[in-house]
C-alpha cells in the first residue's frame, strides 16, 4: 500500500485516485454554482462528466461528499499559505506580507470558488468530525503569523481576521485590492523590531 506522498503505481488505483479527485473538484464546482443545497450525485457526475454510478462508489453520501470537498479545499489553501511561508524573500523586493495581499486579492477573483469553500466551511459549524480540516487551516495560518510575532493574542486576532477579510472583500463591503489587504495585514503583523 502507498503512503500519501507515494506517487500511485497501479494503473487502476491512479484512474480511481483521479476519478475521485474529478468528482471532489466537480462537487465544489456545483456547490460554487448552485450552493451546497443543489449538490446531487447526479449533479456531480454530470459536471464531472461521469456516469452517476462513480459518485456513489467512491462516497456513500452527499455528506462523504461535501465533507471529502472541504477537506480538499482546505488542503489545498493551507498548501498554498506554506508556500509563503517557506519561500524565501522575493529578489524583486516583494515580501511575505505583500504576497499574502497578492494572494487574497487573487483569491476575490474567482469569487464563486471562494464562496463555495465558505460555505463549506461552514459545514464544520454544525459537524465536529469537519472541525480537524479547518485546525488544520487555521494552524498553518498561526504559523504564517509567527513568522512576524510571537504574541498569542497577535496570533489569534490575525488567524480570526484573515478569513473575515475575504468574507468582506466578498460582500463587497470590505478590501478587494491586494494595496488594501497589504495595509490591514501590516496593522495586524507588524514588522520585528
Amino acid at each position: 500500500m502507498s503512503t500519501p506522498d507515494e506517487p500511485i503505481t497501479d494503473g487502476r488505483k491512479a484512474k480511481g485516485a483521479r476519478r475521485r479527485a474529478a468528482l471532489i473538484e466537480a462537487a465544489v464546482r456545483v456547490v460554487a454554482r448552485d450552493g451546497a443545497a443543489r449538490v446531487t450525485h447526479r449533479a456531480v457526475a454530470q459536471e464531472a462528466g461521469l456516469p452517476t454510478t462513480a459518485t456513489t462508489y467512491y462516497f456513500e453520501s452527499i455528506d462523504a461528499l461535501l465533507n471529502a470537498a472541504l477537506t480538499s479545499c482546505m488542503a489545498a489553501d493551507s498548501v498554498r499559505i506554506r508556500e509563503l511561508i517557506e519561500a524565501p524573500d522575493a529578489p524583486d523586493g516583494t515580501d511575505k506580507i505583500r504576497a499574502l495581499a497578492l494572494l487574497m486579492a487573487e483569491l476575490l477573483t474567482d469569487r464563486a470558488h471562494l464562496l463555495a469553500e465558505f460555505e463549506l466551511c461552514l459545514r464544520a459549524a454544525r459537524r465536529p468530525e469537519l472541525r480537524d480540516a479547518t485546525s488544520r487551516w487555521t494552524a498553518v495560518l498561526a504559523d504564517f503569523a509567527r513568522l512576524f510575532t510571537d504574541d498569542p493574542l497577535r496570533i489569534a486576532l490575525f488567524t480570526n481576521a484573515y478569513d473575515g477579510l475575504l468574507l468582506k472583500g466578498l460582500l463587497g463591503d470590505g478590501p478587494t485590492g491586494a494595496e488594501e489587504f497589504e495595509a490591514l495585514l501590516r496593522e495586524l503583523l507588524p514588522a520585528r523590531g
